[in-house]
């Protein structure tokens, strides 16, 4: 950022200062929250991270991109293991967008019932594949922009996406995510958008390919909304929380997935 200008110094009339987003009536853009974390510390969460899980897996099943893109806009507000138990007979028969819109919107209904919010996701995968292929050759694009475009998909999706399906360093940020950033102190922020954008400054990009699993992994399984669970920790002696119960970290050894995950056989 640049200095502040002198008091002599004056912004030109059509020049609107840093931090505005457009325009004289824009309300400024919220600083950024500085880590608690210096970038040695932060290199050390992630490296633990790598060893606890060489190579972390999304618990959304699915076959390709495109099934990948249905699970999670299926997944908002509601669990992986439900939309797992529902998509598993669903990519069977519509795995591209052109069974999909073939499916249909009722019969797309009838699989994914069990799901919350199920008539507008229905309503959603059905008009995001009559999209992909009007504008997109029935592909789905690896940019980002365009994916928003979408039906039903926001930002969190499409980086869950562009991570997953195209091996791009983007940070997804689910609930998980968000209340790690602020309760550790590691990228504090007020929206998904701040704590997305203060992960991407401070992470190393040699960890950047599995970051978001890492994260929401520790948050789902010991970092838990409730009560972290602070033994299992493998980073107790680096958290700056304040409701950390151990100082102690817990062995830092390679684990297993709790349950097979991935893509269907």
């Amino acid at each position: 950022m640049a200095n502040p200008k002198s008091k002599n110094s004056s912004t030109p009339k059509n020049d609107f200062p840093r931090g505005r987003r457009d325009g004289p009536t824009a309300k400024p853009r919220a600083r950024p929250v500085r880590s608690f974390y210096s970038p040695g510390e932060v290199h050390e969460i992630f490296r633990r991270f790598s060893v606890q899980r060489p190579e972390p897996k999304g618990e959304l099943e699915h076959i390709n991109a495109f099934t990948l893109l249905v699970a999670v806009v299926l997944s908002a507000q509601a669990t992986d293991v439900g939309v797992n138990k529902a998509t598993r007979a669903l990519f069977k028969v519509a795995d591209t967008p052109q069974k999909m819109l073939a499916l249909g919107e009722a019969k797309l209904g009838d699989y994914i019932r069990t799901i919350g919010l199920w008539r507008n996701k229905a309503k959603n995968v059905i008009a995001l594949s009559e999209a992909l292929i009007r504008d997109h050759h029935g592909e789905v694009p690896d940019d980002r922009d365009q994916l928003v475009k979408l039906p039903g998909v926001g930002r969190k999706t499409a980086n869950v996406v562009l991570n997953m399906a195209f091996g791009q360093h983007t940070m997804a940020v689910d609930t998980h995510i968000l209340r790690i950033g602020n309760r550790l102190g590691l990228a504090p922020g007020k929206t998904p958008e701040q704590v997305e954008q203060g992960l991407l400054r401070i992470i190393p990009d040699e960890y950047m390919r599995h970051a978001h699993h890492w994260l929401i992994l520790h948050g789902r399984y010991v970092c838990k909304a409730r009560k972290p669970d602070c033994p299992v920790c493998v980073i107790a002696d680096i958290c700056k929380a304040e409701e950390k119960t151990t100082d102690v970290p817990a062995p830092l050894v390679e684990i297993a997935p709790l349950e097979p995950v991935g893509e269907i056989q």
